[in-house]
This record gives structure tokens, sequence and C-alpha cells, in this order.
């Protein structure tokens, strides 16, 4: 069955607390926070210290995307601060699968993320180490960009290395995510849908655009 987990990057910070219980309320399944440091990716977000707020406001497993530099030095803050899930990025982690297994070693879940240029063939010596793979479909950076059609491919392919293996991987995808986009990644492959714009910016409110996702999927 299908993931659906809602990026608080779309949100509306000055009404975060309704929105949030709001996603919940719709059905969401997790909540994504992407945390930017402006140096990895040419933005800021946020930090540790809205974890524990949005898991007390919901009670929903936080998937949070680390694009920034050195994620090991951060693992575990993020981790105590209520993450069940920590995702970095295969193309600025020389020491990968040490900080795979420190995420581990924290109780967290960990997955590697791949942006739109890399290769799949940088996950060949990765898959014992990960519960997820995070395939970007647009540029890191920024919500509300346009999808990127040609990662349908990277989706399959990856797909077809964790059923050739028979490992219990799940495939996560990011990126432009909307009613039009949906149907082709989850055909692809993807266990969990990563949405912002469609949902929190949806013209017909929250739950309207929950229910689009779900339905076209």
């Amino acid at each position: 069955m299908m993931i659906l987990s809602a990026s608080i990057i779309s949100s509306n910070f000055l009404n975060l607390k309704k929105d949030l219980q709001e996603v919940r309320d719709a059905g969401v399944d997790w909540l994504h926070i992407d945390v930017m440091d402006g140096a990895f990716v040419p933005n800021i977000t946020v930090g540790p210290f809205i974890l524990p707020f949005c898991k007390k406001a919901t009670g929903m497993p936080l998937d949070v995307h680390l694009m920034i530099n050195h994620p090991e030095n951060l693992i575990e803050t993020f981790a105590h601060a209520g993450a069940d899930r920590l995702t970095i990025h295969v193309e600025n982690n020389p020491n990968i699968v040490r900080t795979l297994q420190e995420i581990h070693k924290l109780n967290v879940a960990a997955g590697v993320v791949l942006n739109p240029g890399t290769s799949v063939h940088s996950l060949d010596s990765l898959f014992p180490f990960v519960d997820h793979i995070l395939v970007m479909t647009v540029n890191p950076g920024f919500s509300g960009q346009k999808f990127i059609p040609e990662m349908i491919e990277k989706i399959k392919v990856i797909r077809k290395k964790i059923d050739d293996q028979n490992l219990n991987i799940k495939i996560e995808v990011d990126g432009g995510i909307n009613g039009d986009t949906i149907a082709s990644v989850v055909k692809a492959g993807a266990d969990i849908i990563v949405s912002a714009t469609a949902i929190f910016g949806h013209p017909l409110g929250i739950k309207a655009g929950v229910d689009e996702l779900r339905q076209n999927a």
C-alpha cells in the first residue's frame, strides 16, 4: 500500500499546527521534513528544533531528509529530536556506510538519496545498509518545481534491483508529485510518495489535495 508523506516545506508556518493536524486528519501517513543548510543546496529551511513540535502536534512518523554537508555530525541530534527515518545523500558522503550504520545504532531507519544526475550504480554497495532509497524527481532545494519525467526509468531500474535480490527496501520519490504525475511513479515501483505543493497548496484545501493524490495513484 502506498505511503503518503507530506512535506512541510510548503505548509503555512504561521499556522503550522493547524496545517499539520489537517494533513493527519486527511489521512497522510508521515510528515516529511526537508533540512537544508544553504551549502549543499541553495536554500535554508529548518533544524532539529521543529521535530518535537511536529511530533507533539500530530503523533505522526517523521521522515527527515538531510540536504546538508557533514550529516554525520547531526544524525544523533535529529534522532534524539524525534526522527523516525533519516535520509542522507550519496553525493557528498565519502563515509556513507559508516553514517548509515550509525543511524541504525540510534534505532532510526536509514536511507539514501539520489539526485537526478546521480547514477543508480552508486547504490550497488549500499543495499545491505538501507531501509529505503529516495529518488529525487526534481533538483533539490525548492518546492514547486516541475517533475523530471526521465526519472521514471531510474525508479524502474532501482525497483528491479531490489526485487531481483528479494530485498526489503522501500522506494521513496520526491519532487513535482501531483495528481498528474503520481500514477507514473507508483506504476514504476514507488512505495512512498512525498508531496508538498500538491497538498498544502491545493486550491480547494489540504484534504482535497490529499484525496486527489490518493485517487490518482
